[in-house]
Formats: structure tokens, C-alpha cells, sequence
């Protein structure tokens, strides 16, 4: 019976880790697109409020995907939610340049590794 009970767990574990979404802004002169996938943020609070931002002024377009697609000049893995014990990797699709100022975030702010796929 315990056995049972793990697996379930290791399979609800995986499913969190199979959640992302891409969060397209534009704003006049602005047109920025990531995709946050989830590492281990409650489900709920992920698509709810992580996937949610406040960005007044700027069309928000949001779009749950399974996992993050390809194209992206850089991702910040691991990196951790500022004041919370929850993880995510940070894909950044666009402007290459942007990773002159995403990196030290990712590193410093954020405590996670900059990636060039």
C-alpha cells in the first residue's frame, strides 16, 4: 500500500513540473514574450498567479503549455521566486541583447543559472 502511495506522489510531482506558460506583452515600443515552466509551485497558485501578471498598460496574452517550446536566446534555470521556497526556469524568446541585463538578474536576484540553449 505505501508503495502505491509514492507513486502517486512521484506522479503528481511530475505533473508540476510539466506545466509552463507563455506570457506575451506588448505595449507601444514594447513586445516581450517568456515562458515560465514550473518546478515546484503548487499547481494552482502557478496558473493562477504566476501565470496572472499585473502589467498595466500592456496587452497580456497568456497560453498554458505543457512545456516551454524552443527559440530561446537564454533561460534563467532554477531560478527561485524572490521571499518563497518555489522554483521556476524562465525562458526569454526576442530580443538576444536583453541578456546583457537578464543574466546578472538570473544569477544574482534570482540565484539561478544562465543558460544559452
Amino acid at each position: 500500500m505505501r508503495m502505491i502511495g509514492w507513486l502517486l506522489l512521484a506522479l503528481t510531482s511530475s505533473q508540476a513540473m510539466a506545466q509552463a506558460c507563455i506570457v506575451h506583452s506588448q505595449a507601444e515600443r514594447l513586445d516581450v514574450q517568456v515562458c515560465q515552466q514550473n518546478r515546484n509551485i503548487p499547481q494552482k497558485l502557478f496558473a493562477d498567479g504566476f501565470c496572472q501578471p499585473s502589467l498595466p498598460g500592456q496587452k497580456v496574452d497568456v497560453q498554458y503549455v505543457d512545456q516551454c517550446p524552443g527559440g530561446a536566446f537564454g533561460i534563467c534555470s532554477n531560478a527561485q521566486v524572490a521571499n518563497m521556497p518555489y522554483h521556476q526556469d524562465i525562458h526569454y524568446y526576442g530580443v538576444a541583447t536583453d541578456a546583457a541585463y537578464l543574466k546578472p538578474f538570473c544569477e544574482g536576484k534570482s540565484q539561478g543559472t544562465w543558460l544559452k540553449p
